[in-house]
């Protein structure tokens, strides 16, 4: 007896040590991970747009007066164009067939254009957005960066642009060198049954010698110095400011879909949607952090 007791005390001990180390393990602090090196990012600027008006202390809206791209969409300071629903943005075009604007230019579609000019900027950091569109050949909603300088010499950073497949969209980069038709740029393909019409994350990753265009956490095109290098001179050294728009036919979707009529670029069953008031961006929230 006095043997088997030794033998239980024994197994009593060990027990008890192992217990010990259990509790001690989970007490001990975790080694850093994704999650605090998430933590040492600083938000400089964030909108979640749950006002009742869009927040004119963060974004401008902008009325039409140089006209680029051939776009078919006179830009206006309107509720009608810019307006919040349901704790989102919304950006939609509109028809408005002989629209004229201050400076004597006609348009049959108006539609709105925000930015953070003179009111924020920012140089390095992640940029992001969640945004959802509706479908239709011959839109052409964009989320993007860019310069306060002159264009291209100070850069511009398309985070998303989508011109009507609804199954794709892309991002680009335009410096001196790479701009317009030579911009770099890559599409990225969305998975089956979660296309352009689905709330999706559109961000970048700004270093001072690349960036990372990622959507929905997955990187989908990087650009480096060294890839401008031989196009021409590095325009991501310098602070940048925030833009969303939804504009309307132009040089990109028309490149795409090759349509001509009714208008250059815009399909005829879009034009219809338009007519309805169909058309939208929404967008969910816009997040700039920094390290």
């Amino acid at each position: 007896m006095k043997q088997q007791g030794k033998f239980y005390l024994l197994v009593l001990t060990v027990l008890c040590i192992c217990l010990t180390c259990m509790q001690a393990m989970r007490t001990i602090p975790l080694p850093a991970s994704s999650s605090s090196h998430a933590a040492k990012e600083k938000v400089v600027f964030f909108d979640d747009f749950s006002g009742k008006t869009l927040d004119r202390s963060k974004w401008n809206a902008e009325v039409t007066g140089m006209h680029v791209n051939n776009e078919l969409e006179a830009y206006v300071d309107s509720n009608a164009t810019i307006y919040l629903e349901n704790n989102a943005l919304v950006l939609r075009p509109l028809y408005s067939s002989g629209f004229t604007t201050k400076d004597g230019q006609k348009f049959d579609f108006i539609s709105g254009r925000i930015n953070t000019k003179s009111k924020f900027d920012f140089k390095y950091g992640t940029a992001e957005a969640r945004i959802k569109i509706s479908d239709g050949a011959g839109l052409w909603p964009a989320w993007w960066i860019l310069g306060n300088g002159p264009w291209p010499e100070t850069g511009e950073v398309d985070i998303m642009e989508y011109v009507g497949e609804k199954a794709w969209a892309s991002a680009a980069v335009h410096g001196p060198g790479y701009s317009g038709g030579k911009g770099l740029v890559n599409r990225f393909n969305f998975s089956k049954n979660n296309d352009i019409t689905n709330w999706h994350i559109y961000g970048v990753d700004w270093t001072p010698d690349s960036l990372v265009f990622k959507y929905d956490g997955i990187p989908m095109f990087r650009v480096t110095k060294s890839m401008t290098d031989p196009l021409g001179k590095w325009a991501f050294d310098n602070n940048k400011y925030l833009i969303l728009n939804f504009a309307v036919g132009g040089v990109y979707p028309a490149k795409v879909n090759g349509i001509r009529q009714p208008y250059y670029g815009l399909a005829a069953a879009t034009l219809d949607q338009i007519k309805s008031n169909a058309t939208k961006m929404w967008v969910d929230w816009v997040k700039v952090t920094q390290k």
